[in-house]
């Protein structure tokens, strides 16, 4: 492999963990699976598809596949459908690009796009703690929350307003921003959190990068601003059903 393909698939490796962490629920089980994939097409010795952040997405789709065959969804959605829906939202794959990596034609794979998009959002309805200092996106975030199905039992701008809301109310997902001003910080509050109360997490950034670096303890769930209504119902799906395990 020349070097200029390997800086375009190392440029790349940001998007491959997020969607490995999607697929898997976890940042430990997703990057391994990652640096698997990576590991294999640096090593081949054919050229492989012209598009390398495909063919990594094809990798680790492939390898994730085939750990978790035979294992039961844990509901709704088939695998290959929560794998199109977070190519084509969360990773904003055209969905041609998203049929290649799943490896069906085109046909096939929009097809099977409908029919999860219209299952989407009665399959995972819960309630949200969405942590968010600026007033105008919290708002924002909290219509699209509700629009996706769910019921949203507190907004907090603090770090303090999010740990007292989330032991008083025990949310079955977080949605939370990073920077939250002088209020704090929403990841010190998801930990907090996190110590007395198990719940999925959902981080929102403008710099989703800066939390898929792989060299140290990041979200396993990670969505970028601004967001369409799709993605947050996508993302929250699968956090709230956890994905399927690999361990």
């Amino acid at each position: 492999m020349s070097s200029m393909r390997r800086e375009e698939l190392i440029r790349a490796l940001p998007y491959a963990r997020r969607y490995a962490r999607a697929l898997t629920g976890n940042q430990s089980r997703g990057d391994s699976l990652v640096t698997e994939s990576l590991k294999a097409l640096l090593e081949a010795s054919a050229p492989g598809d012209p598009d390398l952040r495909v063919e990594l997405y094809r990798a680790i789709t492939r390898r994730f596949d085939a750990r978790v065959a035979g294992f039961p969804l844990v509901s709704g959605l088939t695998q290959q459908q929560r794998e199109l829906l977070l190519l084509t939202s969360l990773e904003e794959l055209s969905p041609d690009a998203a049929a290649a990596v799943v490896e069906l034609e085109p046909a096939a794979a929009a097809a099977l796009l409908h029919d999860a998009r219209e299952r989407l959002r009665a399959s995972a309805a819960t309630s949200v703690l969405i942590i968010e200092d600026e007033p105008i996106i919290a708002m924002d975030i909290e219509e699209l929350v509700a629009n996706c199905g769910h019921r949203v039992i507190g907004v907090a701008a603090t770090e303090q307003d999010a740990v007292d809301i989330a032991a008083r109310e025990k949310p079955g997902l977080i949605l939370a921003d990073i920077n939250l001003g002088v209020g704090g910080d929403g990841s010190t509050a998801v930990s907090r959190i996190l110590a007395g109360h198990h719940v999925p997490v959902i981080f929102v950034t403008a710099y989703p990068e800066r939390l898929l670096t792989g060299e140290a303890l990041e979200p396993a769930f990670v969505i970028t601003k601004p967001f369409e209504p799709l993605t947050l119902a996508i993302a929250t799906y699968q956090a709230v059903t956890g994905g399927v395990r690999l361990d």
